[in-house]
This record gives C-alpha cells, structure tokens and sequence, in this order.
C-alpha cells in the first residue's frame, strides 16, 4: 500500500478503484481496531469480572452512544467540510477548520463530562439500571467521563488525519490504541483486580496515550494542515457549517441512545439481567461487521467530498457504487457466518451455557437483515460526505425514530423477547427501501448537471 502524504489533488484524477482503496484499507483496519477496542472490553469484563459486569456495560451504552453524539457534531463535521474546502484549493479555511474542531471538542468533552457526573446515577436508573447492575455501571461510567475529553479530541483528530489525506496514520493512531487498551486491560482487571473500574480506565489512558501522537502530526509545519496562530479563534461560518454537517451523525447517535434505552427496558422486562448481556453480545458482534463498513464510508468521505466540491460529478456517483458493491460483500459475509455459527462466536465472551443460548438466538435473529445493510449505511453517509445534511439527517432517523422505535413498542406485546430481536432486522429492511428511493431520485439530479 502506498503512502498518501503527497498532495491533496490526486483525489480528482487518481481512478477512483485505487484511491478507494488508498484511503478505504487503512480506515477498515482502523475501525475494525476501533471494533476489536469495544469486543476486547466485553471479553475482559465477560471472563474477568462477569455477567453483572456485562449487564452493567450494555446498560451504560445509551451514555456512551451519547457521548459519540456530541463528539461526532465536532469531528465528522469538521472532517467534511475539511474535505469539501481542499477540494476547492483553499487551504486557509482547512487549517482554521482544524483549530475550531480543536477548541469545540474541548469545550463540549468538558462541559459533557460535568453535566453527565454530576446527575449520573438517575441517569443510570433511567437508562434500566437495577439495584445489582447499577454499582457495575456506575464505575464503569465515572471513569469514562472523567476522561471524556481525552476521548473527544482523540476521536475529532483522527477523523482529520484521514480527511486530510493521511488514512494510514488515522489507521496505526487507533491500532495502537486497542493494543495499549487490551495490554492495560491485562494488568488491570487480572493483575491489580481493579475489575470494571480497570476497564474504563485503560480505555481513557490508551486515548490520551495515543493523542499526545496525534497533536505531534499536527504541529508539522511542513505538512497541508498544521496547528499555528490565528487558527484557534471560532469562526462563525465555520462553526455553522460544521455543526450542520455532523448534525446527521449526532442525530444518528442520539437516537442510538433513545433506542438503546428502550432496548434495555425491553430486555429487562421480558428477560431480566441475562437478556440484557445477551444483548450487549449481540451488540458487540454486529458492531464489528458495521465498523468495516464505516471503514468503507470513511475512506469514501474525502474522496465524495473532494470531488464533489470540484464538480466531478461522475467520479462522485463512481466511488458511491464501488463502496456499495464491497459493504455488500462485508455484511452478506457476516450473515452466512453467523447463521452456520452462532454459538462459536458467542462463546467467546462468556461461558454461561444459558447467556450462550439466549445470545446465539438473539444474533440470527439480528442479522437476518444484514445483506441490505451495507446499502443503507453507505448511502446515508454518502450523503453526509458531499455536505447534504437535510437529506443525511432524514436518513439517520428514519431507520432508529421513524422504524425502529414503533416496532420496540408493538411487537413485544404480541412475541414477547422475541419481538424486540425481530424489530431490528425489520426496520433495517425498510430503511433500506427508503435509502434506494432517495439514491435513485440523487443520482437523476447528478445526470442533469454532468449534461
């Protein structure tokens, strides 16, 4: 694989087949890391701690969907409209994009991190935590909070590094962080017995380990993007336009909260504690064929972006189609996979015969969907990559609000907990339907401005 550090143009001219694969392999092998970082906790806390631990993990997921809400507002924003202005050649407004996403992780990592901790047990109760649970919830979440600004500019640099032409560095920043995670894991959990407390904190201490790498790129002075004076005061526009652009990914994760609060309660109800980890498997499992994918969206962003603010319109709808056709590969694989062996690759996170069964269950149930999903999650970011945030926003609700949601309050009454399993892959079909819809009506828009 060749290195991208030479100049951003090649964005427009490089056949999109090598330049999707420049930028697409780096990003899927760092957000499979990003994917392994997530699975790595789960087994720790699974084998080292146990199934309360677990329960307590997957109750705490609305609060860190929450947190990735506000820091994908700032970073996937940021990374955008940084993609769109290097392709309009005007590198200025890149660099001042790079301080403003700086300072606004800043301010919106601390003042999330006060808000959350200073409310954080009702807010744990709220989100279905019970009086065994709660205490496993709570240790882990005061240590991830605490650390939460550590984890948002980590998070918004490395989005930058890779929109800035720098995919391989992007990659090795998160591989190395779930190598020093799952190393610190170790010593934490099975050396100093800090149990879920020990989780968290090697998760936070592996980010700040790793941003100190990141800040370091960014004070080259060599480089297209680099910090320097003048780029840090929050510009008006910049700040608009940002915030605009990742709205559909802050939505997306907000709305991932609100669905994974009823999901816990439906668990809780219709299954108790167990049904709870089970799902936080099931979570885990499928997160890490969605996260090759978002490698996929990742490493079409810039070149979408670049193109699109160059009005290479073709070269656009080229690269839409080739991550598309290879998102379908990846989650039509994960599907034959884990409808012949469910059981195999539940069983790596635990040993309770019955968590298996209910987890195993669960996961053919979920991914009965899964060969339209690439579809779906590709196009929604494609969206998002070439600036159009109505549409982006519409498309990230749809599947979570206007899908998923009613389907979590009907079909329990009728099945049971097998109604909530089902109420997934449901609502991924038709938010697929609605995706192919919107493709269709875009890409008539891009033959009338090629002509």
């Amino acid at each position: 694989m060749r290195t991208n550090n030479t100049s951003p143009a090649e964005l427009g001219t490089e056949k999109i087949g090598v330049l999707l694969k420049q930028y697409a392999v780096p990003a899927i092998i760092a957000m499979t890391a990003s994917s392994l970082y997530n699975i790595t906790d789960s087994i720790f806390i699974g084998h080292g701690v146990g199934e309360l631990a677990l329960a307590g993990l997957t109750i705490s997921f609305p609060l860190m969907n929450l947190a990735a809400a506000f820091g994908s507002l700032v970073g996937v924003g940021g990374a955008t409209l940084l993609s769109i202005r290097m392709g309009q050649k005007d590198y200025d407004t890149a660099n001042t994009i790079l301080g403003n996403v700086l300072i606004l992780n800043l301010i919106v990592g601390i003042a999330f991190s006060i808000a959350t901790l200073l409310f954080l047990d009702p807010i744990l109760r709220f989100f279905g935590a019970g009086t065994t649970v709660l205490p496993y919830a709570r240790e882990y979440m005061e240590v991830l909070l605490t650390g939460n600004v550590f984890t948002h500019l980590y998070m918004g640099l490395n989005t930058l590094l890779r929109s800035s032409g720098n995919p391989e560095k992007s990659m090795y920043a998160t591989i190395f962080t779930v190598i020093i995670n799952a190393v610190l894991n170790t010593i934490f959990i099975f050396v100093f017995n800090w149990g879920i407390r020990g989780a968290a904190l090697a998760t936070i201490m592996a980010q700040a380990i790793v941003l100190i790498r990141q800040f370091r790129f960014f004070n080259n002075k060599n480089y297209f993007i680099h910090f320097k004076k003048g780029i840090f005061k929050l510009k008006k526009k910049i700040v608009s336009d940002m915030l605009s652009i990742g709205m559909a990914p802050f939505l997306l994760n907000a709305a991932s909260c609100i669905i994974v609060i009823v999901l816990n309660q439906g668990f809780i109800r219709h299954g108790g504690d167990l049904a709870v980890a089970a799902y936080g498997i099931v979570n885990r499992v499928a997160f890490l064929f969605l996260m090759i994918v978002l490698g996929f969206t990742q490493g079409m962003q810039p070149i979408a972006g670049y193109n699109f603010g160059a009005k290479y319109y073709t070269r656009v709808t080229q690269v839409l189609k080739k991550t598309i056709m290879w998102a379908t590969v990846v989650m039509t694989s994960g599907f034959i996979l884990i409808e012949l062996f469910p059981n195999t690759v539940v069983s790596i996170f635990t040993t309770n015969e019955q968590l298996i069964a209910m987890s195993a269950h669960g996961l053919r149930i979920v991914f009965l969907c899964f060969p339209l999903v690439g579809f779906q999650v590709v196009t929604s970011n494609f969206f998002q990559s070439i600036g159009m945030s109505g549409k982006a926003i519409f498309m990230s609700l749809s599947r979570q609000v206007f899908f998923l949601l009613p389907c979590l309050f009907i079909l329990p009454h009728y099945f049971a907990l097998d109604g909530i399993w089902y109420s997934l892959p449901l609502s991924d079909g038709i938010a697929t339907i609605t995706a192919f819809v919107l493709l269709l009506l875009q890409f008539k828009k891009f033959k009338k401005m090629n002509s």
